[in-house]
């Protein structure tokens, strides 16, 4: 492995991590709050669409650069239609049947998916460390994942469009280190964004009514807003930003903790009650970031 994709996350980039946990755990709080009056078509075009602007708009304030290399355009289309519009879509739908917490532990079943293609595809060393790191995520992935497929008083289509969302993002984020695309990390994610949406927004004019948009109350629409501004604007950037600065394993494990603030965010905030599985499955991803956040020592 190269010096420029590490085993393990750069101290440099600990804040990063931190920042996009945060943002993207309480999110998926933010999320449910959103969607309960909010159309969920309408939602990402807001999301995705003014995200991008605002990122579009700071970009051009401070002066850097926009421009896409013409020969990109293909490589960014390919991305962000898997990265950008099927997980946005599967995730949103999928989020309506189940609980905030349950949906944010399941969609970051990832790495199960990720990590063999990235030692398929991209020919990334599997080491023991590794090997324990996935097993230990997985291992409280599997948990959840059992329990909801099996009850069927639950939703399963809601898990399963979830986990969806979970197969889109790994091949994104394969694709992105097998076609990197020859732009700076802020103007690509940008475009991204943009672009990924088109479907979205299309959808959404087909599909939803903006009469309703007049009736949002205070919550849901300061849901909106933190999503455009937070989850979107900032943490897509932080998201590239992770993705192309280590290795396809070390940043699917890394992003495991995201989901532990998603299950008490659910708590604080929405009053879900997850019980000894859920507890059981956080100690488990809390012990897989350890092995890719705590750099090997020879």
């Amino acid at each position: 492995m190269s010096a420029a994709h590490p085993e393990h996350l750069p101290r440099s980039l600990w804040w990063v991590l931190i920042g996009i946990t945060l943002v993207w755990g309480f999110n998926w709080t933010a999320m449910k709050v959103a969607i309960s009056e909010v159309a969920p078509f309408t939602f990402r075009t807001f999301c995705l669409a003014a995200g991008s602007g605002v990122l579009f708009a700071a970009l051009r304030a401070s002066g850097q650069p926009l421009a896409i290399p013409r020969d990109q355009w293909r490589r960014l289309a390919l991305i962000a239609f898997f990265s950008i519009t099927c997980w946005n879509v599967l995730v949103v739908f999928g989020l309506r049947q189940i609980p905030s917490g349950r949906a944010a532990i399941l969609a970051y079943t990832m790495p199960a998916i990720a990590i063999p293609l990235s030692v398929w595809f991209l020919n990334e060393r599997m080491s023991a460390r590794k090997l324990l790191g996935l097993a230990l995520g997985m291992a409280g992935m599997a948990l959840l994942l059992v329990e909801e497929l099996t009850n069927l008083a639950g939703a399963p289509l809601g898990a399963l469009m979830v986990l969806g969302a979970a197969t889109t993002w790994a091949l994104g984020t394969v694709l992105q280190k097998k076609y990197p695309v020859r732009a700076p990390v802020a103007a690509l994610t940008a475009w991204m964004m943009l672009l990924g949406g088109v479907p979205i927004y299309l959808a959404a004019l087909a599909f939803d009514s903006f009469r309703s948009l007049g009736e949002v109350s205070l919550w849901p629409a300061l849901a909106v807003v933190y999503n455009v501004l937070f989850s979107f604007a900032w943490a897509h950037w932080a998201w590239i930003k992770l993705a192309t600065s280590v290795s396809v394993t070390t940043f699917s494990l890394a992003m495991l903790m995201t989901p532990v603030v998603g299950v008490f965010s659910g708590m604080v905030f929405l009053g879900e009650r997850p019980g000894w599985l859920e507890f059981g499955a956080l100690g488990l991803v809390l012990a897989s970031l350890a092995t890719v956040v705590i750099p090997f020592r020879k």
